[in-house]
């Protein structure tokens, strides 16, 4: 009996040698073989097989080639990054996110949505006519700390004035030029889509504002409740934002329709999918939560099924690490 038990374990001992050759064998041939083949290709081998571990989210860019266009990322952001505090009166009708900047950017947030007054010739942060007890440099500190702490991360910054201007003795543009100049090294204002590697460590501005002189990307032409496309010089954008809900099937047939076109697209054209919006109560008084509360568990549901492609850039409302999460791993 004893020895049929050695040779029983010595069977699978051997069993498993074998097994762990092959594979290492396989692995190896693998990994020359993607050495050999377009790194589109080759990421998505290699992010096949990374899929079935948990994705870093503080990080997670770190993981991705330097030749990928922005444009081919599926990417966590949110709409109204700044606002976290309601108007004071009606609960639900300007705060739309709970977690500050530095908490959106270490859940794997990548794309801001700053909306700007101009006042005194300074920037501060507001939801409408709601300020959000925060600045512009407060954002800004916040970006740069993270992005210093993480240099193989970029940021998309979509900066827009908001609400009415206030003692200014220069323009909205001057003002943003003020703030860029503090530290010029931590921002890309080309008007291109870039590759990652080349804004890694930097706020790549998506431009909302007026501008002079060639300035980020440009998509100051944004259309008013709708989905549109914006045609510059050698780049496209679609967007979709449209936030007066008045119907939440006809909000998600919209977001699902554009994660769609994001993934199936082959011109590098750079996709922006709002999640967000509100619906009109009594008096016409918003209602933000009666929009995501519904929405963001069919995003949730899209992204267990949908596990891998590109999607896009998705503005959300109440972003957590959970969707977040989701989001980023189709990336690999």
């Amino acid at each position: 009996m004893f020895k049929q038990n050695m040779k029983r374990f010595t069977a699978i001992t051997l069993g498993v040698v074998t097994a762990s050759i092959f594979f290492s064998c396989s692995n190896d041939s693998m990994m020359e073989r993607d050495s050999n083949e377009n790194p589109r290709a080759s990421l998505a081998k290699t992010s096949n097989k990374a899929s079935l571990l948990p994705v870093a989210l503080n990080n997670w860019m770190s993981g991705l080639q330097d030749n990928i266009s922005l444009s081919k990322i599926s990417i966590p952001g949110t709409h109204d990054s700044g606002a976290r505090v309601d108007a004071p009166v009606v609960s639900g009708t300007a705060k739309t996110q709970d977690l500050s900047i530095a908490e959106q950017l270490n859940a794997g947030v990548r794309f801001l949505d700053i909306r700007c007054r101009h006042i005194d010739n300074a920037f501060t942060i507001h939801h409408g006519a709601i300020y959000q007890n925060l600045n512009f440099d407060d954002v800004l500190n916040a970006c740069y700390t993270f992005l210093q702490n993480n240099p193989s991360e970029t940021i998309i910054m979509s900066v827009k004035e908001e609400y009415d201007a206030s003692n200014t003795t220069r323009s909205f543009e001057q003002t943003f030029d003020a703030y860029v100049q503090k530290n010029p090294s931590k921002w890309d204002l080309g008007a291109n889509i870039p590759t990652l590697g080349s804004v890694r460590g930097k706020i790549k501005l998506l431009r909302r504002f007026s501008s002079g002189t060639t300035k980020g990307i440009n998509a100051s032409p944004w259309a008013d409740n709708t989905t549109f496309d914006i045609n510059n010089s050698g780049v496209q954008l679609k967007v979709q934002d449209y936030y007066k809900v008045t119907n939440n099937d006809d909000k998600w047939n919209g977001i699902s329709s554009l994660l769609n076109e994001a993934k199936n697209d082959t011109n590098g054209k750079l996709f922006v999918n709002f999640t967000s919006g509100y619906k009109p109560g009594i008096f016409g008084i918003p209602s933000i939560p009666t929009v995501s509360n519904n929405i963001n568990p069919r995003l949730k549901t899209f992204f267990q099924t949908n596990t891998q492609g590109s999607f896009g850039i998705m503005p959300i409302d109440f972003v957590n690490t959970e969707l977040s999460q989701l989001i980023v791993n189709t990336n690999f």
